[in-house]
């Protein structure tokens, strides 16, 4: 039987995963996530999904083991927007994103002892116009402090983003139908698991 596990420590991930309806663990992986300037910002997030996975898989010796990582961020213009460090920086994400398009591109990894693969998706959101009180007041919720780009699409941020064009998942955390198609490269289906979980 193999174990999976999900290289984050996102509940918003976790809960993602748990939708395909597969048993796993979580076990957070502790990696620098300190973007190089000028890296390519798909090429960023694989290389940090790839670390995550690795960092974990790193840990158990047995083969039985598959390993889940990813990593989020999202990329007005060709400007890599984290999370944010402050309120004052928060604040400045989103009206920077007000009334725009931008991308949030999702890295995925998935890898057991022997090999790896991944890949990145790409969504584009489009914002409404967001006023200074309005940005103030979301970030006091506190759902921004620990998001990419400063908002979650998933909880009252949602209320911002106009158009969505590509995988709704991929920008909460975890797109879906590219994770379960590595999972089946390594021999999860989720079919064969709902049946005998």
């Amino acid at each position: 039987m193999l174990r999976l596990i999900l290289a984050s420590a996102s509940p918003r991930r976790a809960e993602l995963l748990a939708q395909l309806g597969l048993a796993f663990e979580v076990r957070a992986a502790d990696v620098d996530e300190t973007w190089v300037p000028g890296e390519d910002p798909a090429g960023y997030v694989v290389r940090l999904a790839r670390a995550k996975a690795q960092a974990v898989c790193a840990l158990h010796g047995a083969r039985e083991v598959v390993i889940v990582g990813a990593d989020t961020t999202v990329v007005l213009d060709d400007r890599v927007l984290g999370k944010p460090r402050d309120k004052a920086e928060g604040i400045a994400m989103l009206m920077a994103l007000s009334d725009r398009s931008h991308r949030v591109m999702t890295g995925v990894a998935v890898c057991d002892t022997v090999r790896m693969d991944s890949c990145c998706v790409t969504t584009e959101v489009c914002f409404r116009a967001i006023d200074r009180d309005e940005a103030e007041a979301y970030w006091e919720t506190g759902e921004a402090a620990d998001k990419a780009g400063g908002y979650g699409i998933q909880g009252i941020g949602g209320i911002f983003a106009q158009r969505i064009r590509g995988s709704y998942s991929a920008v909460v955390g975890l797109p879906l139908a590219e994770t379960e198609r590595l999972l089946r490269d390594f021999d999860v289906d989720i079919w064969r698991e709902r049946r005998h979980g």
